[in-house]
């Protein structure tokens, strides 16, 4: 366990036990720490909120935790607790934001401003090149660039950007996903900052991705979506962005090739149309808190259109 949580041992281990337990989210998990103070009286709890409500409560087995930890320790991991000094603010402005994280590397990238590039894992060579020149150029500016570690996109922005870069992984700290990242997540995790949320020993599943997705947004001030197809994980990012009130922006393409379709559809639905690394910039540096142009779904612009 990290030697700097400001936790005494038995409320950081019962905060990890707290949040492994069956029918505990990161919404539940606050309430119940603002109920009860601390997460060693909200164990303590569980038994009689089972016996008055519907859900079943109850602890995650502290043999278990103690695994978990000590496959975080194996890995050069540290925890970071929602509510340590050096948890990133953007993303703990999120309703969902994940209570407790695991992260290797260097911290102060999440605290510098951030950009988050996303975009096709089967991405056209030229639109991997564009973001691998896009994230080295933010870089550059004194942005850290933000992905997810999937194939195409993610990886051109992480290795454009590094060592200025942020990895956030479905997985646990210590699985690598895809594999052939293998040697760029070791890289990610030792020069520059990597993020999980699932706990070590975790594979990632389709439900993890989502999840994934909702820390990038929330850690930058922009997403940037280079290349996507509809219905794709870059575009629930852009719409996590956008719920979040955080720029969306996005790279326009031609509208002949299916993996351009999700970008010119998010412009189309009120994204800010980027051409290059100096437009993100400008953007971002005048970004105040909220976008200056909300980004619509297409099915929420319909309804509006009805309406009026």
């Amino acid at each position: 366990m990290s030697d700097d949580t400001g936790l005494s041992q038995a409320e950081a281990f019962a905060r990890i036990r707290l949040l492994r337990s069956p029918n505990i989210g990161p919404v539940s998990y606050r309430q119940l720490l603002a109920r009860f103070d601390t997460a060693v009286a909200a164990i303590e709890a569980l038994p009689e909120l089972t016996a008055r409500g519907k859900k079943a409560y109850r602890p995650a087995p502290t043999d278990k935790i103690e695994r978990e930890i000590e496959g975080v320790i194996a890995a050069g991991a540290r925890y970071l607790f929602h509510d340590q000094d050096h948890y990133p603010a953007l993303l703990a402005e999120l309703d969902s934001a994940p209570p407790i994280i695991t992260c290797r590397g260097n911290l102060a990238l999440a605290s510098e401003p951030c950009v988050a590039m996303v975009g096709a894992r089967n991405a056209s060579g030229a639109a991997t090149k564009l973001a691998r020149e896009f994230a080295k150029s933010l870089a550059e500016a004194g942005l850290s660039v933000v992905s997810g570690l999937a194939r195409g996109i993610d990886g051109a922005a992480h290795e454009g950007a590094m060592p200025k870069t942020i990895g956030v992984i479905a997985s646990g700290i210590d699985i690598t996903y895809p594999p052939q990242h293998e040697k760029l997540q070791e890289q990610i995790a030792t020069e520059a900052l990597l993020i999980a949320e699932q706990p070590p020993g975790t594979e990632p599943r389709g439900r993890h991705f989502p999840s994934r997705n909702r820390i990038i947004a929330g850690l930058a001030s922009g997403t940037v979506v280079v290349e996507a197809a509809p219905r794709s994980g870059s575009l629930i990012t852009a719409r996590l962005a956008g719920e979040a009130g955080r720029e969306v922006m996005a790279i326009p393409g031609s509208p002949l090739d299916p993996r351009a379709s999700g970008c010119n559809q998010l412009i189309r639905d009120g994204a800010v149309l980027v051409s290059s690394p100096e437009d993100v910039i400008e953007l971002l540096e005048t970004f105040t808190g909220a976008p200056d142009r909300p980004t619509a779904s297409p099915r929420t612009r319909r309804s509006l259109t009805m309406k009026s």
